[in-house]
């Protein structure tokens, strides 16, 4: 047989197109590796350590403790530094955990090993056998006895592994930013590490956690916009559910005292910093609880799930709490809605005439924003826009308290030593902006609620549950009518929820809390693109 017909069927093939350059050479050294004998995508290499295994066994060794070192290992990982000096090079390998020296040297390896080693590029990944060794400056390294070329990246890397810097990139190519930027990986194992710590802990409390259904008939839960699908099969129009909160209160009914869910919600709104249409959040339930119940609990909760955080990366939260705005040792601030109002409204200098005339009175928004540099401050526009459009008095106490209260919370409410802010659990919300919450007994016009806001963010709200069926059933049918009004974010008539509380649903209070949220806020990240692997973008052009 020749040399042509040995030489791989795609040995001739063009370099594919759009690719630069450097991508049309590695191209070409694939083929060459493929000529050589070499399989440049095999299928199994069996490691016996972890790179960060071995340089936590033997990183404290020195360079005279030869018996110590003189251990074979078989590591793996990506090329990430090469250098060459005749018949001997060095690489660094990373396995996204930690990064070891490889010594390759063509007396161990062999000549034809060697001119493999020639062949491989950064960002390569290499299999190596050889014995742990330190070089004579000291650094731990694995002197090859044999090199495998495990897979050929055919496109090169960013410059030095630094080059990933602009920001759609990175979110559009995670794959390379997780290599190129090694903070961005430990905000990931932060997550997960968050997302554990939470199940932990609401595990040990006795919550039992549950699966609900995503797509859902009706649209309720909250009020948002919903994504819509459709069921062939059934010929169903389906919505991508919004919220689990009703299912999980089912299960109140149904005997479940203690239940969570933890789960994807799509909402179909727009994108911000703190806002992506596919999101995780976490609800849960208590019966036997108020919402008082819960302030103590949620505050409890995030203390715990911080800890845990510290525990699992001490290093990286230490940076993190250090760099955080807030404090989360200190009680939280629990301020009702109405006492939040006073108090911006006299820091602005306003007075309580402003929830009469806003929405009614635009003339007076001029000498309103003149009162003082926080009133400036304020998005009178805006906030006059959204009040023409109110319904009742608590709505536009509601808005008052959106535009004069909540972006200020930062400044409002600070640590005791007063250079952090404080969380904020703002409670007691007008019973017309909350059609699922519990009326309070005190004050009719107000339901049991809160909503907790960490440095401005609002993280979680929860309210005592409404188990009224005939109250739940009114409730329903005033969203029926706003929808008829055409208000877009609205909740549709649940009969069959209202057919659950008939049969008697014990006192109960709820919680959700958008997760995404919870591991910016932990991890000090400016966007909740940040800590979603593969957030929603535009497709590329």
């Amino acid at each position: 047989m020749s040399e042509e017909e040995k030489a791989p069927a795609d040995a001739g093939a063009p370099p594919v197109p759009g690719w630069p350059a450097e991508s049309a050479q590695r191209q070409e050294k694939a083929r060459a590796l493929r000529a050589l004998g070499v399989e440049t995508y095999p299928t199994r290499f069996e490691r016996t350590h972890r790179l960060g295994e071995v340089v936590e066994a033997y990183g404290g060794q020195t360079l005279e403790d030869h018996e110590a070192l003189a251990v074979d290992v078989r590591v793996a990982g990506r090329v990430l530094t090469k250098r060459g000096h005749g018949k001997a090079s060095f690489a660094t390998l990373g396995d996204g955990e930690s990064r070891l020296q490889v010594y390759v040297r063509s007396d161990d390896v062999g000549e034809s090993a060697y001119e493999i080693f020639d062949l491989v590029d950064l960002g390569d990944f290499l299999g190596v056998a050889g014995r742990v060794m330190r070089t004579r400056k000291g650094e731990l390294s694995v002197q090859a006895r044999t090199i495998v070329v495990l897979a050929k990246a055919l496109l090169p890397p960013p410059e030095k592994w630094h080059g990933l810097v602009d920001v759609e990139l990175r979110y559009r190519q995670r794959y390379v930013d997780l290599v190129a930027n090694p903070d961005v990986r430990s905000v990931f194992l932060a997550r997960t590490v968050i997302l554990r710590e939470l199940r932990r802990h609401l595990d040990a409390m006795g919550f039992v956690e549950v699966e609900t259904p995503t797509l859902h008939t009706l649209i309720g839960g909250a009020a948002a916009k919903p994504f819509e699908t459709h069921h062939n099969a059934l010929d169903m129009d389906l919505f991508m559910r919004i919220a689990p909160e009703l299912y999980l209160k089912r299960l109140v009914v149904g005997g479940f005292d203690r239940v969570y869910e933890i789960g994807r919600c799509y909402r179909n709104e727009g994108i911000s910093t703190r806002h992506n249409p596919e999101f995780t959040m976490l609800e849960l339930y208590r019966a036997y609880a108020t919402y008082e119940t819960l302030m103590g609990m949620a505050e409890e909760m995030l203390r715990s799930v911080d800890d845990g955080l510290a525990r699992a990366m001490p290093a990286e939260h230490a940076r993190w709490k250090s760099d955080r705005p807030f404090v989360l040792d200190e009680p939280f601030a629990r301020v009702p809605m109405r006492d939040a109002i006073g108090r911006a409204l006299g820091r602005a200098h306003l007075t309580d005439d402003v929830l009469v005339r806003i929405g009614k009175d635009p003339s007076a928004i001029k000498s309103w924003a003149g009162c003082s540099d926080r009133a400036k401050a304020i998005d009178w526009s805006n906030f006059h826009k959204a009040a023409t459009k109110a319904d009742s008095g608590g709505e536009r106490e509601f808005l008052t308290y959106e535009y004069l209260v909540e972006p200020f919370l930062p400044e409002d409410y600070r640590s005791r030593s007063g250079d952090k802010s404080l969380p904020v659990f703002i409670v007691d919300y007008p019973f017309e902006t909350s059609p699922l919450a519990r009326r309070s007994d005190v004050d009719p016009t107000r339901v049991d609620r809160f909503e907790l806001f960490v440095h401005g963010r609002e993280l979680c709200n929860a309210f005592s549950e409404l188990n009224d069926p005939e109250d739940q059933a009114a409730r329903f049918q005033a969203q029926v009518d706003k929808k008829a009004r055409g208000e877009d974010e609205t909740m549709d008539y649940d009969e069959d929820y209202i057919r659950a509380l008939e049969h008697g649903m014990p006192p109960a209070a709820g919680l959700g809390m958008g997760f995404d949220r919870l591991a910016m806020m932990l991890t000090c990240q400016p966007s909740i693109r940040d800590v979603i692997l593969f957030p929603l973008l535009r497709p590329e052009k």
